[in-house]
């Protein structure tokens, strides 16, 4: 099954957080926390952790996030897990990874798996969808 959703962040709130020891790098590695909000066949909300090593004034960098997600996909109402990755040039998306944690749904989406990938269109717009099956 496939599910399509735009999205909007919410809030982005970093924690100050920092790896230790602490190692010098070429780019600063931070963390974030963050929510978002889903409308279309993928409806709800969602509590991030955002992990990134990333160059705001170049746009240069990779991040790691993971989002619990309350909501429906298809109308199918529960929660579950996914992770997703990319890294960008400052202009374009790579070597971009995207899945739903198994065994991490619950209610009409117990038995979650699959997965999916998001996009920022040029006006902006966050679209997500998921590949799925409920097993």
């Amino acid at each position: 099954m496939r599910a399509d959703g735009t999205f909007s962040v919410q809030a982005f709130v970093p924690t100050g957080l920092k790896p230790e020891p602490a190692v010098a790098t070429a780019l600063p590695v931070g963390v974030a926390t963050m929510e978002k909000r889903y409308e279309g066949e993928v409806a709800g909300r969602s509590a991030t952790l955002f992990t990134a090593a990333f160059d705001q004034a170049t746009g240069v960098g990779t991040y790691v996030a993971m989002e619990s997600f309350e909501g429906a996909l298809n109308g199918r109402e529960g929660t579950f897990n996914f992770v997703h990755s990319a890294t960008t040039s400052g202009s374009d998306r790579s070597a971009e990874f995207f899945l739903v944690v198994p065994s991490s749904g619950t209610g009409a989406l117990a038995g979650i798996t699959g997965s999916g990938g998001l996009t920022v269109e040029a006006d902006g717009t966050h679209r997500v969808w998921f590949e799925y099956e409920i097993g």
